[in-house]
């Protein structure tokens, strides 16, 4: 080989291997990263996280080919949110999904105007000034919502099911703006099933068992659980077993911990029809045209173990619409 065509040959190499890691960096740079924000931990909330991937991967983004996700757990100190959207805003993130309450959803909507922002959100939407309406949300939100304060005639009726002399129930809520619309609904619902509600609102794990310790001394017989962010679940559940008073709650993994009765919203479908709307916002779909929807999918979870040791018998007709008996 002539020394030219050896000088040629050694600069094609090298030219070559040069543009290998260059098509690389390439092809990372162009692998969408989609943020996930979420007031709860992995623990809490690792249903709704694996629901999420599995949906991804159902419209054909899976990680690491062609898609990346970004955890950001605020293990319920809700004070570290904003935080931690910044931290996704800063790693130039293609969507934000927010979920567990509230908190990430009004944290990321601060944060940024322009990334994408996918909720799973417990209230309206539209009076909370997140969208501008269901139809056409207009800005760079939307999501799927659970709108929880419409359950509370169903979370009476199923205590009603259970525990029929309860006249008086207990309802734990939260002293916020947000827990306003959650009362007047329960308080709605009671009336026109001819049930007392005692609101409490206890601030802390140290309110806990004063809260109830006043439903002991009201006479409450049962008591619901709202779809607010408590930090010590186990602590609820063990008051409430200690104190025997029958509680149905928001979220599925009160009953996992010991609790007699859940109905919620089904948050793994939620966060698999989040995946969807993630898709479609990383084809071209912009947010403001993407219709809010609401939750269809919800499931009815019962303790046999906790029921027994509050003495209750379970009506098989309630056993034979729970979606889990737990034993």
């Amino acid at each position: 080989m002539t020394d030219v065509r050896r000088r040629e040959f050694i600069t094609l190499l090298g030219g070559t291997a040069a543009a290998w890691p260059l098509a690389a960096r390439a092809q990372q740079a162009a692998t969408p990263v989609v943020g996930f924000l979420n007031w709860g931990s992995a623990r809490l909330s690792g249903r709704v996280v694996a629901a999420f991937r599995g949906g991804l991967a159902e419209v054909g983004y899976v990680e690491p080919k062609n898609v990346s996700v970004e955890l950001r757990w605020a293990a319920t100190q809700s004070e570290r949110l904003p935080a931690l959207a910044a931290e996704l805003v800063q790693r130039k993130v293609a969507v934000i999904v927010a979920g567990g309450f509230g908190g990430p959803i009004f944290a990321a909507k601060a944060a940024t105007s322009t990334i994408p922002i996918v909720f799973a959100y417990g209230g309206d939407p539209v009076k909370a000034g997140l969208v501008e309406s269901f139809n056409r949300p207009g800005g760079n939100v939307t999501g799927v919502t659970t709108i929880n304060a419409e359950l509370g005639s169903k979370w009476l009726s199923l205590m009603g099911d259970l525990v029929p002399s309860a006249v008086s129930v207990g309802f734990l809520s939260a002293d916020t703006d947000y827990a306003k619309d959650q009362k007047s609904q329960m308080l709605a619902a009671a009336r026109a099933l001819g049930r007392q509600i005692v609101i409490l609102e206890p601030r802390g794990d140290r309110e806990y068992e004063m809260a109830f310790k006043t439903l002991v001394e009201r006479e409450a017989g049962a008591l619901v659980v709202g779809p607010f962010a408590f930090r010590n679940i186990e602590r609820i559940v063990t008051l409430a077993a200690r104190y025997k008073i029958p509680t149905i709650y928001p979220r599925r993994d009160y009953v996992e911990a010991g609790g007699l009765m859940s109905y919620a919203p089904d948050y793994g479908e939620l966060g698999r029809r989040a995946a969807r709307y993630v898709e479609r916002i990383l084809k071209g779909a912009h947010p403001s045209e993407l219709p809010i929807q609401q939750a269809e999918r919800f499931e009815l979870l019962v303790n046999l173990k906790a029921a027994g040791a509050l003495g209750i018998t379970v009506a098989p007709g309630l056993l034979v619409r729970a979606d889990n008996v737990i034993e």
